[in-house]
């Protein structure tokens, strides 16, 4: 059904946040409020032009204008991707036939990323929370009875007198061992964090050490810090892993060989798993590397998965449990040269420690 617009002006619609497109008849641009000219980047001496001129015959929003105008329908869209003058950006979009006087269709474009990034925080935190479960009790299951092949292995290594069966034996038991280490690394996560204050550059700083002497040629790691980010409550042993896992991703994706940014930011008014905070504090690690393939994207953070050949993907699965054990999120965007993880850390997530001092 035709919406009935009163005659005026469209000057009431660029109060709006949301985009707005009012078209001709014949599919020329008749306005558009200023929200649209900073996500669509369109200029006010485009008006008039027919609106393909200003997008492209093929853009999804002259093809939704296009059909709204032709059967009169409403047309919505969910979850489209748009390349706009800030970068990539999720938007819904809805393209409403109308009465005016000028315009025969009014479409309308507003911006979800904020409402993907929370459902995809919730949905990647039930699945892990599920995947956490699954392994302590798989882990469990396996410990018992793979000590009982490590010790069987050793006594039958005792009995034996020729030394090139020895070697048999020692294939089990370091195997064995192996898997046991693997195992203790899987229930790791499930310790309760040790919360001290902490300065959130020691812990960069830390790691920014360790990963040099570990590659100390062909990799520059940069640092662009806030020094005014206030100090606050975390375990600094979870902060340094969680950190260093990822920048060992970054390193071992890029060979060795290239650069990292370590950057500090203070966050504010930000709402992290269904909780705001007023200030936290934003962790980004930057590489110039290949980039993450696209079929592992959904799945990075899950225990088990990576795209390097011999990789246990337990790195990336530990860094997430353990930022989220401290309230916050590990967000990621990845094409080829450029990488970015953004940790955001609350300041106010834990109740303030006796005698902490106040840095905020």
């Amino acid at each position: 059904m035709s919406t009935v617009m009163p005659l005026t002006a469209f000057n009431g619609l660029d109060l709006l946040d949301a985009a707005i497109l009012a078209l001709a008849a014949d599919g020329t641009l008749v306005h558009h409020n200023p929200a649209a000219a900073d996500l669509l980047g369109l200029r006010d001496e485009q008006i008039g032009l027919p609106l393909e001129a200003c997008l492209g015959a093929e853009h999804v929003i002259v093809q939704a204008a296009r059909t709204a105008c032709r059967d009169n329908l409403s047309i919505t869209e969910h979850e489209i991707l748009l390349h706009t003058l800030q970068g990539e950006a999720y938007v819904s979009l809805t393209a409403s036939p109308i009465e005016h006087r000028t315009a025969v269709a009014l479409v309308e474009i507003r911006q979800i990323d904020q409402q993907r990034r929370i459902a995809n925080e919730e949905r990647l935190q039930a699945q892990q929370q599920a995947n956490r479960e699954l392994i302590r009790n798989l882990a469990h299951e396996i410990k018992n009875p793979l000590g009982g092949i490590r010790g069987a292995a050793q006594l039958l290594e005792h009995e034996l007198t020729e030394p090139h069966m020895r070697e048999y034996t020692q294939v089990i038991i370091e195997e064995s061992q192996r898997l046991q280490t693997l195992l203790d690394r899987l229930l790791t996560p499930h310790r309760l964090p040790r919360l001290s204050e902490l300065n959130v550059h020691e812990v960069l700083e830390r790691v920014r050490s360790l990963v040099l002497a570990e590659t100390p040629n062909g990799l520059a790691v940069k640092r662009d810090y806030d020094t005014s980010v206030p100090h606050l409550i975390g375990d600094r042993e979870q902060l340094i892993q969680a950190t260093l896992n990822i920048v060992r991703n970054a390193v071992q994706a890029m060979a060795g060989v290239g650069e990292i940014v370590l950057r500090t930011r203070i966050a504010r008014q930000v709402t992290l798993n269904r909780r705001r905070f007023a200030l936290a504090i934003m962790v980004q690690i930057v590489d110039n590397g290949p980039g993450i393939p696209e079929s592992l994207k959904e799945t990075l953070f899950y225990p088990l998965v990576s795209g390097r050949p011999g990789g246990t993907g337990i790195g990336l699965h530990l860094a997430h449990t353990f930022i989220t054990q401290h309230h916050g999120t590990v967000e990621f965007e990845s094409r080829a040269g450029h990488t970015c993880f953004t940790l955001h850390l609350p300041l106010n997530g834990w109740p303030a420690l006796p005698h902490a001092k106040d840095h905020a």
